[in-house]
């Protein structure tokens, strides 16, 4: 089970700074229509939404790396 879920907060993790590196990178009339801060024909870069993305993807994958320590050292304590 903590493998599983280490696993899907990795892939998540990723993907949200996957995510925040289109943001930088694509500009916002060429966003995708599904993502936030999509405006038809702009040029402007949307850098907040990206820096939050990379921030909470980040996060993630620190939560994915301690997890695992945390939960076996609550699974000793029994």
């Amino acid at each position: 089970m903590t493998r599983l879920l280490t696993a899907l907060l990795v892939l998540i993790g990723l993907a949200l700074i996957a995510v925040g590196i289109v943001y930088f990178t694509v500009k916002a009339g060429s966003l995708p229509s599904f993502f936030p801060g999509h405006i038809t024909g702009s040029s402007a870069h949307r850098n907040k939404h990206g820096l939050v993305a990379v921030i909470v993807g980040v996060a993630v994958l620190v939560l994915a790396v301690m997890m695992p320590s945390v939960v076996g050292g609550l699974r000793r304590r029994r």
